[in-house]
């Protein structure tokens, strides 16, 4: 019985005591900044880019979240100009994509550590440019949106993030379908930092 008493006791202390001395940290904002890459599917061209996004909690365990990234042109190879020598030639595409999404995110728990679920709407606004990738340029790629070059994106997600204190890391994946004469499925990935308050 005695045994019993302090394996209560030191149960309690493992369970209670860090809970009582716990400092929870506030989750009503979400801001995040994260490497983006983009696999599109059709041209089987690989986007990379950069993005951030914002998260607001309606519920407990559901957040409303929007977010845009901004992918620059990237190089391919063409194949092999000699195959003796083994000379490949470079290409650029001057591809590059915009995007904004908004929707819920579905959170598991409010620890440390938590899986989520999202479905977001939004756009793709494709466009050929050979400017650097400067901070003007985006600027410039925001101001010039055009209706031509914008299409309906729905981009079903999920992932992870991992909390240490207010400052997390958080990845997802998913597949960013954007239409053009039907669905368009492209893989999507991105990870960053993430800090709530």
């Amino acid at each position: 019985m005695k045994y019993l008493a302090c394996f209560a006791v030191a149960l309690a202390s493992f369970v209670i005591v860090p809970g009582a001395f716990a400092q929870e940290v506030p989750d009503h904002v979400n801001l995040g900044v994260f490497g983006n890459y983009v696999r599109l599917s059709d041209d089987d061209l690989n986007l990379a880019g950069v993005g951030a996004r914002v998260s607001v909690n309606v519920l407990p365990m559901v957040q409303l979240e929007a977010e845009s990234s901004y992918e620059f042109d990237q190089a391919f190879a063409t194949g092999f100009v000699n195959s003796s020598s083994g000379s490949a030639s470079i290409g650029r595409t001057n591809v590059r994509m915009l995007d904004g999404l908004f929707g819920p995110k579905l959170m598991t728990n409010r620890g440390p550590v938590r899986l989520f679920v999202t479905a977001k709407g939004g756009f793709d606004n494709f466009n050929i440019s050979n400017s650097p990738a400067t901070f003007g340029t985006v600027g410039n790629t925001f101001a010039g949106l055009r209706g031509s070059n914008i299409y309906g994106v729905f981009y079903p997600g999920g992932g992870a993030e991992a909390f240490f204190g207010p400052i997390g890391l958080r990845v997802d994946v998913g597949d960013e379908i954007y239409f053009q004469n039907g669905g368009h499925n492209n893989l999507r990935i991105s990870f960053g930092p993430t800090i709530r308050f």
